[in-house]
């Protein structure tokens, strides 16, 4: 097996890494801050995919379509926030299941009603429709190392966020204690939307790109978000730093999985065997490396006991 196609499906697990970190980052912000599950995080991300594929088809333009896809999602989470979720934080989590679970069907059939139900599709910007040699001879597509390069770029700008500015010091410390705050005068109401408006743009941001990649469809955003679910798990909650070395632990072990696995079953079955078995348990191995993970660190990678 050549070396180079190895690079090269490392380089796609990585970049598929990068795009449920951003999922897996503002999922992480909400239930870190709220301890809000919300299973609706997932239709921001195909919020902001339809949002970005419908002003990229009227204006032919990508990066207003970029725009449009934060602000509608940024939006769309801070009118759910107020109008839905602000009324669960004192409740259980199996209400905020519930909860979430109808804005999941509200969202599906909302977009069905706007787009219908055929799927959108979003063309790459012609500047990076292209591909670009890197060493060693091997050639890539510019979109795809792009939407890495963003991803490290947004991980570095949320680091700094929660770290060196004052959103980020409130932030901290409505985690760590929000009765606290609150009772130091931080406007916690208008806290919380602004984290929730920040998760469901980023979530919004992903959708947009990974839109380029595939067709913008109703519920695109359910099967990503349960990998940021076990990105989190993985990571740790509330982790920013594990949100992202979980979430390229899990682009790299599926894409590399289902890359390698059928092709070493290969060695001692025959072909049609070795790849409906490899395939199956490629499959699986994220969830062993989360069993995995769990077993060693049962907060995560870097949660707190």
């Amino acid at each position: 097996m050549p070396v180079s196609l190895v690079i090269e499906q490392a380089l796609n697990g990585l970049q598929f890494g990068v795009m449920i970190f951003l999922m897996a980052a503002g999922l992480t912000l909400i239930f870190g801050v709220m301890g809000l599950i919300n299973l609706a995080h997932g239709s921001f991300f195909m919020t902001g995919a339809f949002a970005c594929a419908a002003t990229a088809a009227a204006t032919g333009s990508f990066l207003l379509g970029l725009a449009a896809s934060l602000a509608a999602a940024a939006a769309a989470g801070a009118l759910v926030e107020v109008a839905v979720i602000r009324r669960l934080y004192a409740r259980d989590h199996l209400d905020q299941v519930l909860a979430t679970f109808a804005l999941i069907l509200i969202f599906s059939e909302g977009t069905r009603w706007l787009f219908g139900s055929f799927p959108l599709y979003l063309d790459v910007p012609q500047a990076l429709a292209r591909g670009v040699m890197l060493p060693g001879g091997i050639q890539y597509p510019l979109y795809r190392l792009v939407v890495i390069v963003v991803g490290l770029c947004v991980a570095s700008g949320l680091w700094l966020l929660i770290h060196r500015t004052r959103l980020g010091m409130r932030i901290r410390a409505g985690e760590s204690d929000r009765e606290m705050i609150a009772a130091l005068g931080v406007n916690i109401a208008g806290l919380y939307t602004a984290v929730f408006a920040i998760g469901a743009a980023l979530a919004g941001l992903a959708g947009a790109l990974v839109g380029a990649l595939q067709s913008v469809q109703v519920g695109m955003g359910e099967p990503v978000l349960i990998l940021a679910f076990v990105v989190i798990v993985i990571g740790g909650i509330g982790s920013i730093r594990g949100a992202l070395i979980g979430s390229i632990l899990v682009g790299l072990t599926d894409t590399l999985g289902r890359f390698l696995l059928p092709s070493a079953f290969g060695l001692f079955l025959d072909p049609s065997a070795a790849t409906a078995f490899g395939s199956a348990l490629a499959s699986m191995l994220i969830y062993i490396l989360m069993a995995v993970v769990l077993i060693f660190r049962p907060n995560g990678l870097f949660g707190v006991a």
